[in-house]
Order: structure tokens, then C-alpha cells, then sequence
């Protein structure tokens, strides 16, 4: 297994690098993520990589970050998703955009991805529920861009399930809450938004 290349950057054709190592020239698949922050051809570059061997062809997919290749893995590993597939998903979402989706269940984030029907959503969403590692989903979205932190969307998840809340109407209510939201001030509005229900 090919795990890290590091060398030369020689050509970028998105979604194809071409990157010289020890004279020898790797064709790498990246997503769009990986893609925008490489550095300019002629620059040195260092990725994390995933080879897939098949009867046809041997492909080598390339990250700039652990969690990506993680993810990219993960993704993998679910019936039905194929790498061009997996490689689609993270050029439309980040690792903490995913995790996100995740952590609320929220499909209509992947059916935005061309090649993402609801069904295979929906599936994705309940396959990486279980495989994701709690550590991925407590540090995966910055606070304020755009959705509330991980950490504390799976805590106020928890304690309104404890509080005898079912999945969907915990959901529910967090949907509402600003992206903002602290974990004890979370539970509190979610709370306030649920009694009125």
C-alpha cells in the first residue's frame, strides 16, 4: 500500500495531480478540497494517499489532511459508494460538513452532491453514524461558520435524548437553535422550543 507521496507537484488537471517522486510520475486523484490548496506546479507537495486496486486499473488517491483520507476511507467501506463517488462527496462537502450532516441526520446536505439520490443520503448517513469517531465529530466545524460546533450538537443531542426526547424531535428543535450555540444555552432554547410543541 502506497500511504504518503512526497515530491514533486508537476501538472494539475482537476481533478488529476501528477507528482514527481524519486523520477518516477504519480497520476493522484484529489478532491476539489485537496485541490485548492495545493501549491503551484513546480512546488513541492506532500499527500496522504489511498490505493485502489482493481482488475482494470490501480488508482491512487491523494489528501493534504489525515482526516480526509479517514473520511475518504470511511466512505469507502459503504455499500454502494464507489472511490469517484467518495471522492465527489468530499470535493462537495469538508470532513466537518460531513460530520455535521452526521451528527443531525440531515440528508438534504448530500442529495446536494450530482451522483446523490435521498436513498443512498440516507444510507451514507446511518452507515457513518456508528463508524465515525467521536473525536472527528467533536472538532470537525468551526463555530460560526455557518452551524453549530459538533462538539456541542452531539452533547445537546444527548442530554435531550436522556431527557426522554425522541431522536426526531430532538432534531427538530436543534435545527432552530442560532449556529452560535453553547451546549447549556443550546438545551435550554431547545427545551423552551420543544414545550411549545
Amino acid at each position: 500500500m502506497i500511504g504518503r507521496i512526497t515530491g514533486t507537484l508537476l501538472e494539475k488537471n482537476p481533478p488529476q495531480i501528477t507528482v514527481d517522486a524519486g523520477g518516477i510520475g504519480y497520476e493522484i486523484d484529489v478532491p476539489m478540497s485537496t485541490f485548492y490548496n495545493l501549491p503551484a506546479a513546480g512546488e513541492r507537495v506532500s499527500l496522504h494517499t489511498h490505493l485502489v486496486v482493481r482488475e482494470d486499473a490501480h488508482l491512487l488517491f491523494g489528501f493534504l489532511t489525515e482526516d480526509e483520507r479517514a473520511m475518504f476511507r470511511q466512505l469507502l467501506k459503504i455499500s454502494g459508494v464507489g472511490a469517484r463517488t467518495a471522492l465527489a462527496i468530499l470535493s462537495g462537502l469538508s470532513v466537518g460538513e460531513i460530520s455535521q450532516a452526521v451528527v443531525m441526520q440531515d440528508a438534504g446536505r448530500l442529495v446536494k452532491i450530482p451522483g446523490i439520490g435521498k436513498k443512498t443520503a440516507e444510507r451514507l448517513l446511518l452507515e457513518l453514524k456508528d463508524r465515525l469517531p467521536k473525536v472527528q465529530l467533536s472538532g470537525a466545524a468551526k463555530v460560526g461558520a455557518g452551524v453549530t460546533a459538533p462538539d456541542a450538537t452531539s452533547d445537546i443531542l444527548n442530554a435531550l435524548l436522556a431527557l426522554g426526547y425522541n431522536e426526531r424531535e430532538a432534531l427538530g428543535a436543534m435545527k432552530q437553535l442560532p449556529p452560535d450555540a453553547g451546549v447549556s444555552d443550546g438545551i435550554r432554547q431547545a427545551l423552551k422550543l420543544l414545550s411549545k410543541a
